[in-house]
C-alpha cells in the first residue's frame, strides 16, 4: 500500500473537497477537573470512592473527550489519554522488570516518578487494547493510538539491568511490537510512536531506526505508523530519519516559528509530514487565518497528498476551552486550504530552502 493510500483510508466518505489534508491530534488533552477530583477521592483511604467509581469516571471522561475531538471535526481522534498519567510512568507500570523508588526532581519544583529497570523486561498483559476498544466503540471516526517509544522508555529510566541503553531500547522495542500486534488484531489501523527524547540527544537516530524495525516487524502495511518527535535540533536526525520504516513524521515546528522548516527541504521529504500548526505552549487560540498560513508552510516541504496537520504536541497543559478552540480552528483552516487548492488558488514553490537574509 502506498503512503497516499495508507492515509486516504482515513478520508471521511462525506469529505467535500477534492484535496484531503488529514487532521489529527498528537495525543494528550486537558482532563476535566472532575476527573482529577475523582482520582483524589479514589486515592483517599478515608473515602468510599472505590475502584468501580474511579473506572466509571475515566470511562465518562474518555467518551467526553473523544466526542469533543469529533465535535471539532478531526478526521482521526484519540480519547485525550484520559486513563494515562505521565507518558513513561504509565507504560513502566505495565512492563515486567520496571520498579519505582520515588520521585526525582527534574526542574524547578517539578518532579517525575522516574522508574528503574531492575531485571529483564517482559510483556505480560496488553497495555492499551482495552483502551483502544473502548475509544473505538465510543467514536464515529478512526482512532489513533499513541504509544511511548522504546528509546524514550529507556532514555528516561534508570538502567540497572542491561549492558547499555541500546540493548534496553531493543528489548523494549520487541515488547512494543507485541502490543502493536495485539492492537492490530483488535482493529487499530493508526499507531503513533512517541519519541520525545530523539531530537534532544545527538547521534542516536541509528538505534531509534533499529528499534522501529523491531516494532513494525510483521505489521500489515495497511496499518499506518507515525513517529512523533518533540521540539529539538532536527538537523541532528535529518535526512537519516527518512530511512525509518514509518509512514508519517509528526514534528513540532510552530513552537519555533518554523525556523527549522528548511531542514526538511533538502533532500526531498519522502514520507508524510504531520505538521504542527498550533503552538501548545501558548494559551491563546490562533486565528483561522494564521493557521492557514502555517499549513501553507508545510506545502513548502511536501505536496498536499503527503501533508497531515495537528497541534505541535499534546495539549494537556492548556485550558480546555483553549485546547478545543485550537483544534476547531485548525480543522476550519485545513478545509479552507483544501478548497483553495481545489480552486488552484495556492501556488507554492516546494523544496527550495528560503534564502538567508543579507
Amino acid at each position: 500500500m502506498s503512503t497516499n493510500e495508507n492515509r486516504d483510508q482515513f478520508r471521511p466518505e462525506d469529505h467535500e473537497n477534492d484535496h484531503f489534508i488529514m487532521t489529527s491530534v498528537v495525543g494528550s488533552y486537558p482532563k476535566p477537573k472532575w476527573l482529577n477530583r475523582a482520582k483524589e477521592l479514589y486515592q483517599d483511604p478515608d473515602h468510599s470512592f472505590d475502584e468501580d467509581d474511579y473506572q466509571e469516571a475515566k470511562d465518562d471522561a474518555a467518551r467526553l473527550i473523544t466526542n469533543e475531538h469529533e465535535r471539532a471535526g478531526l478526521d482521526t481522534v484519540v480519547d485525550g489519554e484520559m486513563r494515562r498519567n505521565e507518558m513513561v510512568e504509565f507504560f513502566a507500570h505495565r512492563i515486567e522488570g520496571y520498579e519505582f523508588n520515588g520521585p526525582v526532581k527534574v526542574w524547578g519544583h517539578n518532579y517525575f516518578d522516574k522508574p528503574s529497570v531492575v531485571s529483564e523486561v517482559e510483556y505480560t498483559d496488553s497495555w492499551l487494547v482495552d483502551e483502544y476498544k473502548f475509544t473505538a466503540e465510543a467514536a464515529d471516526r478512526p482512532v489513533k493510538v499513541p504509544i511511548t517509544g522504546p528509546y524514550t522508555l529507556a532514555n528516561w529510566s534508570f538502567n540497572e539491568a542491561y549492558d547499555d541503553d541500546d540493548e534496553l531500547t531493543l528489548a523494549l522495542a520487541d515488547l512494543v511490537n507485541e502490543e502493536v500486534e495485539k492492537l492490530v488484531e483488535a482493529g487499530a489501523r493508526y499507531i503513533q510512536i512517541d519519541e520525545p527524547a530523539l531530537a534532544t540527544t545527538p547521534d542516536d537516530h541509528a538505534i531509534v531506526g533499529e528499534a522501529l524495525e523491531h516494532i513494525v516487524a510483521d505489521i500489515p502495511e495497511e496499518v499506518r505508523i507515525g513517529l512523533h518527535v518533540c521540539y529539538g535540533d532536527y538537523s541532528r536526525i535529518y535526512p537519516e530519519i527518512l530511512d525509518y520504516p514509518v509512514d508519517e513524521f509528526d514534528l513540532e515546528l510552530a513552537n519555533g516559528d518554523y525556523d527549522q522548516l528548511d531542514v526538511f527541504k533538502d533532500p526531498e521529504f519522502t514520507a508524510d509530514l504531520a505538521l504542527g500548526v498550533t503552538d501548545v505552549h501558548v494559551a491563546e487560540v490562533e486565528s483561522v487565518e494564521q493557521i492557514e498560513e502555517n499549513i501553507k508552510k508545510g506545502l513548502e516541504v511536501v505536496p498536499p497528498e503527503q501533508l497531515v496537520v495537528s497541534p505541535d504536541c499534546g495539549v494537556k497543559l492548556l485550558p480546555r476551552e483553549v485546547a478545543y478552540g485550537k483544534m476547531a480552528n485548525m480543522v476550519e483552516a485545513t478545509r479552507n486550504v483544501e478548497a483553495d487548492l481545489d480552486e488552484g488558488n495556492i501556488d507554492i514553490e516546494r523544496g527550495a530552502p528560503t534564502p538567508a537574509d543579507d
